[in-house]
This record gives C-alpha cells, sequence and structure tokens, in this order.
C-alpha cells in the first residue's frame, strides 16, 4: 500500500517539476517586471525597504571591512618603517661624513691660527698609511687592545698610529708578520702626549680601563672647559701632531675626563700611520732566543 502511495506521488511530482523548470525563466522575468512596476508605483515603501536593508546590512559591512583596513594600516607601517630604516642609514653616514669633515676643518682651522704666530714652521714628514680590518676584540677587564689583519710584511711596526676617519684610536703594541695588536687610548698602558687644541696646553692622555681615560700633568695654569678638542701632541716623535683624540667631557674635583671621538666598540676597519723618525723612538721587539738542539 505504501509503495502504491510513494509511486503515485513520484509519478505527480515528475511533471510539475517539469512545468515549474520550463516556465521558471518566464516567472522570473514577470517578477522582476512586477517589482519594476512596484517600484515605479510605489516610491516611498521602496526607498523605505531599500533603507531598512541598508540599515541592516551596513553593520556588517564595516565588521567585515574592519579587518581590512587593519591589514592595509599594518602594510602601510611596515612600509613606513622601512622608509625610515632606510633614511637612517641614509643620515647616519651623510652624518659621519659631514663629522670627518668638520674634524679636518676644526684641525685646519686652529693649526692656521697657531702657525700665523710663528715666523718659521718647519712642516711635519710625511706620513704613509695602510688600511686594516679588526678580526679580534680581545678586550676585557684589565686590557683593552684589539688584533688587525696587518703586520711586519705589510709595514706595521710598534709604536705607530691608528686611527679611523673620526680620530685616534690607539697604538701598536705587538707585531707579527700577518697580525699585530692594537693598544686602545683606554687601556691602563696607555699614556698619549697631547695637547688641549683651544688653550695649546700640553698634557698626557693617561687610560684607566674607563669609556673616559684621565688627562694629567697639565701646567698648573692651565684652564680647561667640557668640549675642548684634544689631540696630540706629537711630543716624542711617537705619534704625529694634530691627530683628533677626544672632547673634554667633564671637569671636576681634580679629575678631568675626555670623552673618545673614535666609538671604540663598533671598530671594524682601521690605518696605520707610518710615522718617519719612530724607529728611533721605540726600541726594536727583541727576537726570541733560538733553542738548542739536544
Amino acid at each position: 500500500m505504501a509503495k502504491q502511495r510513494t509511486g503515485t506521488a513520484t509519478r505527480i511530482a515528475v511533471p510539475l517539476r517539469a512545468l515549474a523548470q520550463r516556465f521558471a525563466f518566464f516567472l522570473l522575468v514577470l517578477s522582476a517586471f512586477a517589482l519594476m512596476l512596484l517600484g515605479k508605483a510605489e516610491t516611498v515603501v521602496i526607498e523605505r525597504v531599500r533603507g531598512g536593508i541598508v540599515d541592516v546590512v551596513s553593520p556588517l559591512m564595516h565588521v567585515a571591512a574592519e579587518p581590512l583596513a587593519a591589514v592595509s594600516r599594518g602594510i602601510e607601517t611596515l612600509h613606513d618603517l622601512f622608509s625610515l630604516r632606510e633614511e637612517n642609514t641614509r643620515l647616519r653616514e651623510q652624518n659621519a661624513r659631514l663629522l670627518e669633515w668638520q674634524t679636518i676643518a676644526l684641525r685646519l682651522t686652529h693649526e692656521n691660527a697657531h702657525y700665523r704666530t710663528l715666523l718659521e714652521f718647519v712642516p711635519d714628514p710625511n706620513a704613509t698609511a695602510i688600511t686594516a680590518r679588526i678580526f679580534a676584540d680581545s678586550s676585557g677587564v684589565f686590557v683593552h687592545s684589539m688584533l688587525i689583519n696587518a703586520g711586519s710584511r705589510d709595514g706595521v711596526g710598534r709604536g705607530q698610529a691608528v686611527v679611523t676617519g673620526a680620530g685616534l684610536a690607539g697604538r701598536i703594541t705587538t707585531v707579527g708578520e700577518r697580525s699585530a695588536r692594537v693598544l686602545l687610548v683606554t687601556d691602563l698602558n696607555s699614556r698619549i702626549p697631547v695637547l688641549v687644541e683651544s688653550s695649546r696646553d700640553n698634557g698626557i692622555l693617561a687610560g684607566d680601563n674607563t669609556r673616559d681615560p684621565r688627562l694629567v700633568f697639565l701646567p698648573q695654569n692651565s684652564v680647561v672647559a667640557p668640549g675642548d678638542r684634544i689631540v696630540t701632541s706629537g711630543q716624542g716623535g711617537v705619534f704625529p701632531p694634530g691627530i683628533p683624540i677626544g672632547v673634554v667631557g667633564s671637569v671636576g674635583e681634580g679629575v678631568i675626563r675626555v670623552r673618545p671621538l673614535v666609538d671604540l666598540d663598533r671598530i671594524e676597519t682601521v690605518r696605520v700611520i707610518n710615522y718617519p723618525g719612530i724607529e728611533g723612538v721605540l726600541p726594536a721587539e727583541r727576537a726570541a732566543p733560538a733553542r738548542k738542539r739536544p
């Protein structure tokens, strides 16, 4: 009985489905035409319905658009950060070049002002220099030094000045064939004859294993103020005169601290200056005695 009812329902549904599919397109056209007529006839009703639909849909669209806006803002922020990083790198390079030129200009200005007062001036001998890379930093609590990848085969010798574009970093203390050790100006064993550029007073820059070495052995009537530039004096013939070292950072309680111009924590490459005449000032390194064969 149930099978007969099912078969009857199927036989009725199939023709109805075929009829609906045949006239579906026609019904859609009629519906669209009816809606057009209704829109023309009842404008106020259509506008109200449309407004209601917009009121319902707009919050949903706002919620859906918020993640896209956040992603867009994030992309813009990243783009701005990359742009700022590139701009910062460019400005740092430009600032480094300007500081180097400023150092040269200040040195020449003070030298010219001093040399004008001299009737006879003998220029310094021409110094030669080589460029080396720092490959090891052996600084610690008790020693402030670095190793460079240039040695005796490259013309490096004991006592030669080691500089960067900013100023003096230290001097050569030990020389091998392919490497050499640089004693930094902050090391406890560093003693450098210096000159206060503004007053032309001589003194000694003494390292004490701190970031800012001390300025000692100045004349009693010397007046030193923060910001005064300190350069090598050239006395003793070890260092060429006029190499910038630092500026006075603090003066107080009988201690004068000098802030080095060279950032000793970020040195990558240096220049080793070969100053003619240094061979007669520093004793030559003694060769290790040969071992006797048993």
